[in-house]
């Protein structure tokens, strides 16, 4: 039988002509030699079936092995491959006086390759099959459909059938010493002085299991094994000190970690020659706080709140930090100071306010992530009508007056500081930076402490222009002077604000539909004409209320919309069950995570995804494009980013042969990066 494909490279030719020498000295030239099958052999290796004993001799069980000698750098699966792979499996359909069979399986080694993490066996391995007879009398004769996969820089998988009579007496030869020596490195229960004895997960940034082992004699390259669920994914152990006569070695989760408390587990334990394997139940201990990493994402997310000022989305808030800088040109430095400061304070305020309901969502079991409220239609009308009334301001129309109690603190400079630095915060949140989803990942993956930490250092970030200034005064002397022609940029802001209005009642018409979204901007252009033209305080009021309040109860007569993001030739729905199965065939998938509310996914599909080079890119015919829209809450999606332990977009990620588990991409596309990205997926498998 030959390989399915691929073209074979051999890392070293000597030791592949000795394997090869070897192969064919050692073959027999019979069909078989005493108890044992004729060898299949492949470039990749050989394996046979063999018996520990020439004959039945009367027993009701014997004692079999699968014997595998493979080339220099290949290797086959262990029961429990790990992150790709399957194992050797037997089918034993036309064998005569077999009851059943069942295979034991030697302590594997580990394969750590780019982030992967396999499980299985190099070199030469024999795995013992206890065979139980019918008729401990009669001959048995067995018929051993085999399937396996061999891997190394690239995989070949095989079929073949082994085939083996052992006579009911007899004498011959006989492979009951090669099997006992594979037999004895089958972990059992408490073997070889290795005990588990706790198994705790902890969550934080990266979610671990904290595995207590303890042992008669020091343990030399301690790995775990995990098995019992495939929600979750189990790197490699890290020995962490443990108490007198205790090694804890910490494992690495990625997956659906909070599933396995109180879910049994079975861990393999390997040291060296000793083994054990023992079923655990783990319990749920306190949250894992890393200092170094959550310093470097503190760096990380001072940078993405820094960078934040900087994206298009947050236009109508360079308005708002324009006309608070303006008016301070005539004043000292001491409240031009004072003036800063309270507008930074509003912005880390603000963020500390998210933090706190990012804590809070998130313990209550919802769905967390940066922008999220901008799915709630009942915000986005909250928003519309905010920006329509400042909008007015700003065209004269009306003045936004404060209660007498906070007058006090600087003719209501001080209040409306702080209100301008919030209302900042709220208009940036539909945006995403570099930088920014990754200290978020790794915020809302973890405690309220990180949360806190993360979310306080956005805040700064975004304030570090108002600090600056706040430190150095004496800038805003070279500021104009103001004059009329204030009244002309205010006007023109105003417009940009009421433009942002318009950009969400947009979004509004994918989520409650267009006619309601229509209606809600009827209702802003009759605030804004009450404002413009009618003076009577009365009526005034009353048609302002009637307005806000129609405005704010169409979200909650409205039924839910069904999905607006319709295929195309191009961009396909979001089917991520599909993607693995593509990925087999050879085919390359990239997905988009948007939104119609995320303003830097549409940047990205205007001048990048839209872009000559990337649409020829993904016109290819073995390439899929998928999209997904998470305008409004989608379960699918939200836990699709989650085991990217993103919980923000725009996401990006490309498959195929040569990422079968996915590429990344940044929050800021170029099209480099995505012809690139696609051209490595595609590539040899990793």
């Amino acid at each position: 039988m030959t390989p399915t494909g691929g073209v074979l490279a051999y890392k070293n030719p000597m030791k592949w002509l000795i394997f090869a020498l070897s192969l064919a000295l050692l073959t027999p030239s019979a069909a078989h030699a005493g108890a044992a099958s004729p060898w299949f052999a492949t470039d990749q290796g050989r394996v046979r079936l063999i018996a520990a004993a020439p004959s039945i001799g009367g027993v009701d069980v014997v004692t079999l092995g699968l014997e595998f000698q493979l080339a220099p750098h290949w290797k086959i699966y262990w029961r429990s491959p790990g992150d790709a792979g399957y194992p050797p499996s037997l089918d034993w359909k036309g064998s005569d006086n077999l009851a059943d069979a069942v295979i034991a399986w030697p302590a594997p080694e580990r394969f750590s390759v780019l982030g992967l993490e396999t499980i299985g066996y190099s070199g030469a391995v024999v795995l013992p099959i206890m065979a139980r007879i019918a008729h401990p009398e009669s001959p048995l004769h067995l018929t051993a459909g085999l399937q396996y996969l061999t891997c190394n820089d690239i995989c070949v998988p095989y079929e073949t059938t082994l085939t083996l009579d052992i006579p009911a007496s007899g004498t011959g030869t006989a492979y009951e010493a090669l099997i006992q020596q594979y037999s004895a490195t089958v972990p059992g229960p408490g073997g070889a002085g290795l005990n588990l004895v706790a198994a705790m997960l902890r969550a934080g940034a990266k979610p671990v299991l904290d595995l207590t082992v303890t042992s008669k004699t020091p343990l030399v390259a301690p790995d775990a094994f995990i098995e019992g669920t495939d929600d979750a994914n189990f790197g490699a152990p890290k020995v962490i000190a443990g108490a007198t006569g205790e090694t804890l070695l910490r494992v690495p989760v990625d997956g659906d970690w909070a599933s396995l408390s109180g879910r049994p587990l079975t861990v393999t334990l390997v040291d060296g020659a000793r083994a054990a394997t023992t079923t655990i139940v783990p319990t749920r201990g306190p949250d894992l706080i890393d200092l170094a990493t959550v310093a470097t994402m503190i760096g990380f997310a001072l940078l993405g709140g820094l960078i934040l000022n900087l994206m298009p989305c947050v236009l109508p808030v360079l308005s708002l930090k324009l006309l608070a800088a303006l008016p301070r040109a005539g004043e000292d430095r001491a409240a031009s100071r004072r003036g800063f400061l309270a507008t930074a304070a509003g912005v880390v305020t603000s963020f500390l306010v998210l933090a706190a309901a990012s804590v809070a969502f998130k313990a209550a079991g919802a769905t967390v992530g940066w922008g999220v409220q901008f799915q709630d239609p009942l915000f986005l009308v909250f928003l519309v009508i905010a920006l329509t009334l400042f909008a007015c301001n700003l065209f004269g129309w009306f003045e936004i007056g404060l209660p007498r109690v906070f007058a006090s603190l600087g003719e209501g400079r001080a209040l409306g500081n702080l209100a301008t630095g919030a209302f900042a915060t709220l208009l940036a949140t539909p945006c995403s930076a570099p930088f920014l989803g990754t200290a978020l990942g790794f915020a809302l993956a973890a405690g309220p402490i990180e949360i806190f930490a993360i979310f306080a250092a956005l805040g700064i970030g975004m304030a570090s222009p108002y600090l600056a200034v706040a430190a150095m005064p004496g800038v805003v002397r070279y500021l104009p002077r103001p004059g009329a022609w204030m009244i002309h940029l205010r006007r023109v802001l105003g417009l940009l604000l009421a433009a942002s209005a318009l950009w969400l009642v947009v979004v509004l018409a994918a989520e409650i539909g267009m006619v309601q979204a229509l209606v809600i901007g009827a209702l802003m252009l009759v605030v804004g004409a009450t404002l413009g033209f009618l003076r009577d305080p009365g009526p005034r009021r009353a048609t302002l209320a009637v307005a806000v309040l129609a405005a704010l109860a169409l979200p909650l007569l409205a039924p839910p919309q069904p999905p607006t993001l319709t295929a195309s030739a191009r961009w396909q729905r979001f089917d991520p069950a599909a993607i693995g199965g593509m990925v087999r065939d050879g085919r390359v998938v990239m997905v988009d995570v948007t939104a119609d509310w995320c303003l830097t996914c549409k940047l990205n599909e205007r001048l990048v995804l839209d872009a000559t080079e990337v649409r020829r890119a993904l016109d290819r015919p073995q390439v899929t494009a998928m999209r997904a829209d998470w305008t409004r809450p989608d379960p699918a999606i939200a836990a699709y980013l989650s085991r990217y332990g993103r919980y923000g977009i725009p996401f990006y990620a490309v498959y195929g042969p040569g990422a079968p588990g996915g590429l990344a991409l940044p929050e800021l596309l170029t099209p480099g990066a995505v012809v690139q990205a696609l051209a490595d997926a595609a590539g040899p498998p990793r």
